[in-house]
């Protein structure tokens, strides 16, 4: 029985993904409906403000079957919801169509569900499972968990490290030290989150254009914190082509820019205040993609959920050392020459 339940939720979890970078601030989930070891049903979030995994499962069951569903396993990657929102509970479509069993991996620790959902299902007779596959269940649903719990974006570190230790020459200048197949990956990444920040220096002496040109997805906001204005606007990041966030301690430029945005803070807890913004716009997810200094700063401060390590053969006879994790990775892939390291946060990693 708990294989057969693992192997649907990996289904659920397959689903789920495909909507990675459509859904925020809602969480990605997907959802299968399944009769005598056969799927009948199945589906996931595609976008927020449209219908949940749930929804789309059961409408996905033919005519012919859906005299099966009072009889039939629901399998869904998060606890469904059960709080009026943009769409209606999910646990009153489970309620209504009769499902007698629920099979969940992890708890939504959104505000007026966290545990409520479960609870609301048992009152009505549902028989729930929990936990099958919960630490992957529990990695899937991070984004939204740490967005509701710690009111900040789901923070993702992205860096490349040389062979021995160093983010890139210590002059600034440009030196790209992964290949064209990582370069390729990261670009899949700006897809699937909802924005990216590099610091001044990089977008200074980078100058990136921060979308994803080598993957075919959505560009993500790119976030730039230019404390004291020093970016010139000739810089890639201001050619209003993608809505972009300057955050500063100056009084903003009069500008004629249609997607560029200065939104000035004050010195003291400047980050703090840039994540507590972020979250207000409903960004869940933000990758850091650079340089060492906003790295460091979030690494020290332990605000951070994910990093995304490239150790590459390169060697640098000097440079910028990279910032140290402090602990093994969680998974590593190779990537031709490259080493993709993951790992995460100690918060993340206490109940895995």
């Amino acid at each position: 029985m708990l294989v057969l339940a693992e192997k649907y939720m990996q289904r659920c979890f397959e689903l789920a993904r495909l909507g990675t970078g459509s859904t925020a601030p809602n969480p990605t989930v997907g959802a299968v409906i399944v009769y005598q070891d056969r799927i009948i049903g199945e589906g996931y979030h595609t976008r927020y403000g449209h219908p949940h995994a749930e929804v789309e499962a059961v409408r996905s069951v033919s005519a012919e079957d859906r005299h099966l569903i009072p009889r039939s396993t629901l399998y869904v990657s998060l606890e469904p919801c059960s709080v009026h929102g943009r769409t209606p509970p999910c646990t009153d479509l489970i309620i209504r169509e009769k499902i007698p069993e629920v099979v969940i991996s992890y708890i939504d620790r959104s505000p007026g569900v966290n545990g409520e959902g479960v609870a609301r299902l048992r009152e009505h007779g549902v028989e729930v499972v929990e936990g099958v596959l919960s630490e992957a269940g529990k990695l899937l649903s991070a984004p939204r968990n740490i967005f509701v719990t710690r009111q900040r974006p789901y923070l993702i570190l992205k860096y490349a490290v040389s062979a021995n230790g160093y983010l890139g020459l210590p002059d600034g200048k440009p030196f790209w030290l992964t290949n064209g197949y990582s370069k390729r990956l990261v670009h899949r990444w700006r897809s699937e989150v909802d924005a990216i920040m590099v610091g001044t220096s990089t977008a200074l002496y980078d100058n990136p254009r921060l979308n994803t040109r080598l993957f075919p997805g959505s560009s993500p906001i790119r976030v730039i914190p230019d404390r004291n204005l020093r970016l010139p606007l000739h810089l890639h990041v201001f050619d209003d082509s993608i809505p972009t966030l300057i955050f500063t301690h100056q009084n903003p430029p009069d500008h004629e820019f249609t997607q560029t945005e200065y939104i000035q803070l004050e010195p003291e807890d400047f980050f703090g205040a840039l994540l507590r913004e972020l979250h207000r716009r409903n960004i869940q997810t933000l990758m850091v993609e650079g340089g060492q200094v906003i790295l460091e700063h979030f690494q020290k401060t332990g605000l951070w959920d994910e990093a995304r390590i490239f150790r590459t053969p390169h060697y640098l006879e000097e440079g910028l050392p990279a910032p140290t994790i402090g602990h093994a990775p969680y998974q590593v892939h190779r990537l031709l020459e490259d080493h993709l390291e993951i790992h995460y946060a100690p918060h993340l990693l206490r109940f895995l």
